[in-house]
């Protein structure tokens, strides 16, 4: 692979380069988040570089807000651990996903499989470390009995189906529409609004990324041709301002300054205003298109893109997870000393999910084949024109 994201690599060089590359994003976000980029560099001594630990030293079990959560030392977050359960259940599935499969597989998996939580150092289930938006889904979905296609209205509007909507567009691996698509019908589940349009947007950015030739211009470009309302003024505003600047040193500030308009959080991220996280056709969450811009600002280098993304403080876990994951699609190496740290600080396999995704990505493209086959068939018949078949 290249060090710059220009596009290369196979299918399978691609997925696991995206996986692996959100979640080692994923990791060296987690210390720092909810912090501004001063505060970041007051505590670390300057910007961060790579792997840290936690924010409050050994006093991490009970210092607040972060307790119980050991964040930092190579830990993934929920970002992650959502992730892999998105691939586990294409691995059951074997096809396409809507917001049904979120009912009646994703949710069961949150709340009945105990699994390692790198978070708690301890096994537990998901449904224990994911947050409150998260949680949603199984209040909605498993107590609630909502129609799926719904169950994200009410919820409160942030990045929590976007961090997780990578594995749909590697599923369809250049073709952004049709990622685009798939995710606003799983996102239906989670998410409403500005919420659920970032992750149809996140998962047509991944897809981008994956075609040959690919470079983050293109894949911003892919994204501006479906985005709607306020992420797609947010993704243009922020990549428009990152396509001046070519170090991310000099892009926090004006990155910052160009997504605001769009953010409903306000400037305290810790203390949200009292319109935040509300469904609007005006706003955007801030995570992607921050991703996007430092996609641009590094030239699509993983390292670059991942610690400008850390640097920037507040939401930059699910910020570094959606730039790694690009980052890694475009077919920028994954530092091998990082990913080796947060693989075996994490006690996760992070080649084996992608593993499993490309196996069934395969699956998933012949079954469209075969049905856009039969489809050419049944049109051909009714119109009386040879099928190209």
């Amino acid at each position: 692979m290249t060090p710059k994201g220009e596009g290369t690599g196979t299918l399978d060089e691609r997925i696991t380069g995206a996986l692996v590359g959100a979640a080692v994003g994923d990791a060296l976000g987690g210390p720092v988040e909810g912090y501004s980029p001063e505060q970041i560099t007051e505590r670390h001594g300057g910007r961060v570089r790579g792997v840290v630990g936690p924010w409050n030293g050994d006093a991490w079990p009970t210092a607040r807000p972060i307790a119980p959560y050991h964040k930092g030392d190579g830990h993934v977050t929920d970002d992650t651990l959502m992730t892999h359960a998105l691939v586990r259940v294409y691995a059951t599935v074997r096809d396409h996903l809507d917001a049904y499969a979120v009912a009646e597989h994703l949710v069961p998996d949150l709340m009945t499989t105990p699994r390692w939580i790198p978070e708690l150092e301890a096994e537990a289930l998901p449904l224990q470390r994911i947050f409150l938006a998260e949680k949603w889904l199984v209040a909605r979905l498993h107590y609630g009995h909502v129609d799926p296609r719904e169950a994200g209205v009410g919820n409160i509007v942030n990045c929590g189906a976007a961090m997780y909507m990578a594995p749909v567009g590697l599923v369809n691996a250049a073709n952004p529409a049709g990622a685009y698509a798939e995710a606003l019908d799983i996102a239906g589940a989670h998410q409403s609004s500005y919420g659920r349009e970032a992750a149809g947007v996140f998962a047509a950015a991944v897809a981008a990324a994956c075609s040959p030739g690919a470079t983050p211009d293109s894949v911003v470009a892919a994204c501006l041709s479906l985005a709607e309302d306020g992420t797609r003024a947010a993704v243009e505003a922020v990549c428009e301002v990152a396509s001046h600047h070519t170090d991310f040193e000099s892009a926090l500030v004006p990155l910052r300054r160009a997504v605001a308009p769009y953010d409903t959080v306000g400037p305290d991220y810790r203390s949200p205003s009292l319109g935040a996280r509300r469904p609007s056709r005006l706003h955007s969450i801030e995570e992607l298109p921050v991703a996007l811009g430092m996609l641009l600002v590094s030239g699509g280098d993983f390292r670059h893109a991942v610690l400008g993304s850390v640097n920037y403080g507040r939401d930059c876990d699910s910020i570094a997870t959606m730039a790694g994951a690009l980052a890694g699609a475009l077919g920028s190496e994954v530092p091998h000393d990082w990913a080796k740290t947060v693989a075996e600080s994490s006690r996760l396999d992070l080649d084996a999910p992608a593993r499993t995704l490309a196996e069934v990505t395969r699956e998933i493209f012949d079954r469209d084949v075969h049905r856009r086959r039969a489809h050419e068939a049944a049109y051909a018949a009714l119109a009386g024109t040879p099928c190209s078949a």
